[in-house]
């Protein structure tokens, strides 16, 4: 089945729903997948798009990304969402790896587009969604939807590429079906008139599960970006609202909380993911949200869906055991099968590191152009996420890091996150990241950056004194570095490789 359809089947029954609300307005879902249908055969028309071809979306939130999301599927065409905040050389790199032949942007993008592509072989076509060329498109005759295999691609997921060059996690029809019943299954069942509020990038979760939503009737409303005064606004304004959210941004909201009464307001769920949620941050957000968090662990290479911590359990006394089980990340979701193994492949035994392979009709079919990136992450029909975790007697999986951000100091394995989470306990921290530093003796040692509250100031023997008081000597880090803010990713997520780059320069 087409990816697009149980969206037209929405509007076929149901047209006068609410679809989409931005700043220009709001669609009922008859309106919206009119425009998508003219679009999709004006597209076929103008770019001579054939099945298969490839057009990149890179506009900041705004109907116009998910008229042409669902415009590629209709037409049998693969999107390839990216990031608003990349830079255009950035966004060349992706244009040279997918071979796209159109890209899809928007005024307050295009400035160094042309410039940026200019060398490409075969430069994409770039069409800004407010030119007269792209609203001749919406004025064809309604294209029908477009028969599709199941394993035919939709979508090809560019990693971030915090560590090299981005790779194309290819996405299947199948892939993101799945993955939506999967959302139905374990998070909520979407009713007609409820919300979806993206203020997180639409190129990425918060994207991927507005299908869920509109398939269930779900109104979706866009903001081009995150701000607290926005999120707390909607959660008043509108009714059953669910968002997606990185750690970073729940933080940010409790910090925007106070004096605001009932700031959850009309939020059903928040679910948060892509990249790990300090325990400490976490007690906060329920203590402000209640117990309406989701917690997501998933990939590109498996969207949003490897295990799952589900709102009833967020919900505790907080005491030890309960803190063990918001520590992890879940179980294994829906149809979803998930181990933790050795180099070889092998079970490591319960409450013993390994790395975290994942299996289930979610996971992607591999990367584009990458064949040997291809047989590195899949094996044996297996996804090898490259990350560290245990698992417990009862199926609940615990993330310690990336395999490629432990450290070995003397021959003893240091996950860093576990001495971030000591670090967080102190209540002036507000950010906290540990890395490697190299040692002519011992091979690595950990050294942590640490940005404190506003105006206060904290002295590295007291951090050095808490890690002694919570774990072993040879965990503490060797050396604070105080600063302002942390280098993130467009998702949020702390760059270690620039701290690292810190300290090869020396710039700490």
């Amino acid at each position: 089945m087409n990816i697009a359809a149980p969206l037209l089947n929405k509007a076929r029954s149901h047209p006068d729903l609410l679809a989409v609300t931005d700043a220009q307005g709001t669609l009922t879902f008859g309106q919206f997948t009119h425009r998508i249908q003219c679009l999709a055969a004006g597209m076929v028309k103008s770019f001579e798009l054939q099945k298969n071809d490839r057009v990149i979306l890179y506009m900041e939130n705004r109907r116009e990304f998910l008229e042409v999301l669902f415009a590629c599927w209709v037409a049998g065409v693969v999107a390839v969402p990216t990031n608003a905040k990349l830079h255009p050389k950035e966004v060349r790199v992706i244009a040279a790896d997918s071979g796209a032949k159109v890209l899809m942007t928007s005024e307050g993008q295009f400035d160094g587009l042309p410039e940026a592509l200019s060398d490409l072989h075969e430069m994409p076509r770039i069409v800004l969604v407010e030119s007269d060329e792209f609203a001749r498109c919406m004025h064809a005759q309604p294209l029908i939807c477009q028969t599709v295999s199941p394993t035919d691609l939709a979508w090809i997921f560019y990693t971030s590429g915090t560590t090299g060059v981005p790779k194309g996690a290819m996405l299947s029809h199948r892939n993101l079906l799945v993955m939506s019943l999967q959302y139905a299954a374990d998070i909520d069942q979407i009713l007609p008139g409820e919300t979806m509020f993206h203020c997180a990038p639409l190129s990425h979760g918060s994207g991927l599960y507005s299908l869920p939503h509109l398939f269930g009737g779900g109104h979706q409303v866009i903001e081009p970006g995150f701000h607290t005064d926005s999120v707390f606004k909607v959660l008043k304004q509108y009714r059953q609202v669910s968002l997606f959210a990185a750690p970073t941004m729940l933080t940010r909201l409790i910090h925007a909380s106070n004096g605001i009464k009932d700031p959850a307001g009309n939020l059903r769920t928040a679910f948060y993911g892509g990249s790990p949620m300090y325990l400490s941050d976490l007690v906060k957000t329920i203590e402000i949200f209640g117990p309406r968090l989701y917690q997501l662990y998933g990939q590109g290479e498996s969207p949003m869906t490897i295990t799952g911590l589900s709102k009833l359990e967020h919900e505790g006394d907080l005491g030890p055991a309960h803190q063990n089980i918001l520590s992890s990340c879940g179980t294994a979701r829906t149809g979803v099968e998930v181990r933790v193994v050795d180099s070889s492949g092998r079970d490591v035994p319960l409450g013993e590191l390994g790395e975290v392979i994942t299996r289930s009709d979610t996971v992607m079919s591999g990367y584009w152009n990458n064949e040997k990136a291809t047989q590195s992450a899949l094996r044996d029909g297996w996804l090898w996420t490259g990350d560290i975790g245990t698992l417990d007697e009862r199926g609940y999986l615990t993330l310690r890091d990336r395999s490629k951000d432990m450290i070995i100091r003397g021959g003893s394995n240091i996950y860093p996150r576990e001495i971030e989470e000591v670090l967080l306990k102190h209540p002036a921290v507000v950010e906290v990241s540990v890395v490697g530093r190299p040692h002519s003796d011992v091979g690595e040692e950990p050294v942590a950056f640490v940005v404190t509250q506003p105006g206060q100031t904290i002295s590295s023997e007291d951090l050095d004194q808490l890690c002694l008081d919570n774990i072993a000597r040879f965990k503490r880090p060797r050396e604070y570095f105080f600063e302002q803010s942390l280098p993130k990713n467009n998702y949020g997520k702390v760059l270690k490789t620039e701290l690292r780059k810190k300290l090869t320069l020396g710039e700490t």
